[in-house]
């Protein structure tokens, strides 16, 4: 089977929403000379508190592809040691290692307003992005070439749709996409202050402490001494009557001490567990929290969200030019919703433990935590937020699995990765680029040790490059002699190869873009 027809070029892509999730698709579809128009409901942007703010390190890859992730490196916090403590005693503490080859540190934390600071500043930049406020969506309409929305008493048309409107999406709701899940009843209460504390950038986890029994505090630095601090309340908390009596200075001078502070924001919060039924209706797709929803704890949601939105820009971008076959957008709903229930079970397997639901759960939360303070092998079970890393797409319809084969390497080394993952990071000498991860972005790419060229693309972009002498890239690959990989364009391994010929290069290239194999 081949390939579709091409759009045409100068006709946009819509995107709903104008939130950090939008304006990164909007950013990303750019980069492969795509208008967009992005409609946001609100009248302006609003800066409103912290909200999510932390960053992992292969989001802030995607963040460089759009030109904002130095900026968002130098402005945020950068973090390397996580401490948990249960009562009065220190129970652990967690230390990231350095960058070693990558870029970019595992976490920095910075407030959502801070990206979307930066996102909108590039898109104003971008004369390809067409950004209007005050536009919510009342009606969608598609067939087989174009999708059509009217928003503000105007009409707009475009190939596609990618709907980043949020938990109430309007898009999602218009197109009778159910939403199933929880919503549940703990409540929680958050805060942004700006105060010189006397210990340094950190994340603290306090379960149980005295100043919060039966509960637990949540600390993450940000930038500009400001701290994010999260209480779990009590039901029926009310915030403004707390401020009042100076019950919230007192949660507050628990972590500060004696130090002057500042409240900069604050709020109440509950969480969700929720995942739409469908990623894919015709040419929209759903992204970011109008797809799925999940607890805080683990940073898995605007990361997530990011990685949708790549995930969708490049298929998008492939479907335009007509280089994708008929799985290539069903593809995004299959990963997207694999990767967003593992989110899911990640994130409810922390909220049990943080906030059990039923006595079996609070009896093993007692007793894992009492175990903790004298027991190291029992500290592996404290669950305080397993934080956010890539999904694997090893089941993808898209991915050409690695065959069983034993190379001839020395003795400790180790087999190429797996087919699905995230292609390692490091320092290449191929191409223009300084390091590996800078060749992705903008079609596939076929790295070889020096193999064979793929025998036939369709004229869709494939940039090879062989590397055979460079040692640094082999390495950071883990491959054996005579090794291929192909490479997706958001960066995921869509096959690795032994001793590949142009035959088994151009068939892993026609799965990785949706194609019928014959």
């Amino acid at each position: 089977m081949t390939a579709g027809r091409a759009a045409d070029p100068s006709r946009p892509v819509l995107v709903a929403g104008g939130g950090p999730v939008g304006l990164a698709t909007a950013l990303l579809l750019a980069r492969w000379r795509i208008p967009t128009v992005v409609l946001e409901a609100a009248p302006r942007r609003q800066a409103t508190g912290s909200r999510s703010i932390c960053v992992q390190r292969d989001v802030l890859d995607i963040y460089h592809r759009v030109g904002c992730a130095e900026a968002l490196v130098a402005r945020g916090v950068t973090w390397h040691r996580g401490r948990t403590f249960y009562r009065d005693r220190e129970l652990f503490q967690l230390t990231f290692p350095d960058a070693g080859r990558s870029a970019y540190p595992a976490f920095i934390n910075i407030g959502q307003s801070d990206v979307e600071d930066q996102l909108a500043a590039a898109v104003a930049a971008q004369p390809l992005v067409d950004l209007r406020y005050g536009h919510e969506i009342v009606h969608v309409a598609q067939d087989g070439h174009s999708v059509t929305v009217h928003a503000a008493g105007a009409e707009f048309t475009g190939t596609h749709l990618v709907a980043a409107d949020g938990p109430r999406s309007t898009v999602r709701q218009v197109l009778g996409v159910d939403f199933p899940g929880r919503s549940y009843d703990d409540l929680f209460l958050i805060a942004d202050i700006r105060a010189r504390l006397p210990f340094g950038a950190e994340r603290r986890f306090h379960f149980d402490p005295a100043w919060n029994p039966g509960r637990q505090v949540l600390v993450h630095p940000q930038p500009d001494s400001v701290w994010r601090i999260d209480w779990q309340v009590p039901a029926g908390y009310d915030l403004d009557a707390d401020a009042a009596s100076g019950g919230l200075d007192a949660r507050i001078r628990r972590i500060t001490g004696d130090a002057p502070y500042e409240v900069v924001w604050r709020s109440l919060y509950r969480f969700h567990q929720r995942l739409a039924t469908r990623l894919r209706v015709g040419r929209v797709l759903l992204a970011g929290d109008a797809a799925h929803l999940m607890a805080p704890f683990g940073a898995r949601g605007l990361n997530s969200g990011i990685q949708d939105a790549e995930n969708a820009a490049w298929k998008i971008a492939y479907d335009r030019a007509g280089w994708a076959g008929p799985a290539l957008l069903d593809s995004y709903a299959t990963e997207r919703a694999a990767a967003a229930r593992e989110n899911l079970r990640v994130t409810g397997e922390t909220m049990r433990f943080l906030v059990p639901q039923d006595e079996t759960e609070w009896a093993w939360r007692r007793a894992v935590l009492d175990r903790a303070v004298t027991e190291p092998a029992a500290r592996a079970l404290v669950n305080s937020g397993k934080l956010a890393e890539p999904y694997w797409y090893v089941d993808s319809p898209l991915t050409t699995g690695v065959p069983p084969v034993d190379f001839p390497t020395a003795p400790g080394a180790v087999r190429p990765p797996v087919a699905g993952v995230l292609c390692p990071d490091g320092p290449v000498t191929a191409g223009r680029a300084s390091r590996v991860r800078e060749l992705f972005g903008t079609g596939m790419v076929v790295l070889t040790n020096g193999g064979p060229a793929p025998a036939h693309t369709e004229h869709a972009p494939v940039a090879q490059y062989r590397i055979d002498g460079d040692e640094v890239l082999v390495d950071a690959l883990r491959a054996g002699p005579g090794w291929g990989a192909v490479v997706r364009p958001d960066g995921h391994l869509a096959a690795v190869l032994d001793r590949p010929d142009g035959r088994s290069l151009t068939t892993a290239l026609r799965r990785a873009r949706g194609l019928a194999l014959g």
